[in-house]
């Protein structure tokens, strides 16, 4: 697994630690909002390092 999701799964959980079970405050959303753009940019990042890798292997041949 990479680090990026990782990190974005580890900010979910404090984000859903922090805002469901001791109600915290405004700002701590922002943890979701980066969680999950994290997590995005993580899944796509390493599908397309994937496909280039596959495309590199195609063109050899």
């Amino acid at each position: 697994m990479d680090l990026r999701i990782l990190g974005a799964l580890a900010l979910l959980v404090i984000w859903a630690i922090a805002a469901l079970v001791y109600q915290g405050p405004g700002w701590v959303h922002l943890l979701l909002t980066v969680g999950v753009s994290l997590l995005v940019y993580g899944v796509v990042a390493r599908r397309s390092a994937r496909d280039d890798a596959g495309r590199d292997e195609q063109r050899r041949r």
